[in-house]
């Protein structure tokens, strides 16, 4: 998978296009898996170059002067007034997955490192999220890290398994604060040690969180999660906790990541940067979801791309193989 495992770190951090309470980063562990860079959620560059970090929305962001501004708490996942003109609310997708991609090239186009086109799509998600519970979206997934991302050079992986962790320990009151709950799926035994800590405590802590349901994908893919799921069945049979008969979708289903995480099916996948296919994600999941490709690398996709999306949703006729 390109470009998606970045800006998804970003995804613990909340729903708003706000900093924390502090400009300062949390570093409560010794994670030995940062790469040494000057580039971090504490000095991440703002407005002083245009090119860095594309307007976001007008529900939050910086202003012409490069000042934050100020976001109201949410306080409905049924702010259906707050909806753009021309969305129905009764026609919004309940569960939207993306696939980030296009940040190494965005950057590589405009000559900036690596470090910081990950952290300019970062930016992005978290003002998609903000969007999706503002809007009513009730779930959204993130392709964070493919089981195919591994191969990457190891000093990229080493700066992604830092970011999620250190966005994770700086965000955590904003996730908090706005009601989200977390869900991580993927074979999280192979992640760093702090991180697996961190994702635990972020899903137990936000168990009973009734806002947007936020799922982040850790080490996961399509594959991966077809044949544990066929695994966790077999064994199942072995045991006699269910016999051959009994095996249908549902059961299936259940078996699957986002089954454990209780995740509906995607309504909506959003893939940028142009490329017009799922790689590896949600193989099973995707059935009968509807399909939204964008022209635009992840770092430049803005809020009118994401309304485009959801008005394209609104305007197809969802058949699931019938003759509606």
């Amino acid at each position: 998978m390109v470009c998606l495992v970045n800006s998804s770190a970003f995804a613990f951090s909340g729903i708003s296009p706000l900093h924390s309470r502090s400009d300062s980063v949390s570093r409560r562990s010794n994670f030995p898996y940062r790469t040494p860079t000057t580039v971090s959620i504490k000095n991440m560059p703002s407005k002083q170059d245009a090119l860095r970090f594309p307007p976001l929305c007008q529900h939050g962001g910086t202003t012409r002067q490069g000042r934050r501004k100020t976001l109201s708490p949410i306080k409905s996942m049924q702010d259906h007034e707050a909806l753009p003109e021309g969305l129905k609310p009764e026609l919004m997708p309940k569960h939207v997955a993306i696939i980030l991609d296009g940040n190494r090239r965005w950057a590589k186009e405009k000559g900036l490192s690596m470090e910081l086109g990950h952290l300019s799509g970062g930016r992005v998600i978290k003002n998609i999220a903000f969007l999706c519970n503002k809007w009513g979206v009730k779930d959204l997934s993130i392709f964070a890290f493919s089981t195919e991302n591994w191969t990457r050079p190891k000093e990229e992986v080493d700066f992604l398994m830092g970011l999620f962790e250190e966005v994770g320990q700086t965000y955590m009151d904003e996730v908090t604060r706005y009601n989200v709950k977390i869900s991580a799926i993927g074979d999280k035994s192979k992640l760093p040690e702090p991180l697996q800590e961190l994702v635990a405590t972020a899903e137990e802590t936000t168990r009973g969180n009734t806002g947007l349901h936020l799922l982040v994908a850790l080490n996961y893919s399509g594959r991966y999660d077809i044949m544990q799921a066929t695994k966790s069945i077999a064994g199942k049979v072995k045991d006699g906790i269910f016999q051959v008969e009994d095996i249908n979708e549902i059961l299936f289903e259940k078996e699957l990541k986002t089954g454990c995480a209780e995740f509906p099916n995607p309504d909506l996948l959003i893939r940028t940067s142009g490329e017009q296919r799922i790689s590896n994600f949600y193989l099973w999941q995707l059935a009968y979801t509807e399909i939204f490709f964008s022209k635009k690398k992840f770092p430049d996709f803005n809020e009118g791309d994401f309304i485009e999306a959801l008005s394209s949703f609104q305007k197809r006729e969802r058949r699931y193989g019938g003759n509606k």
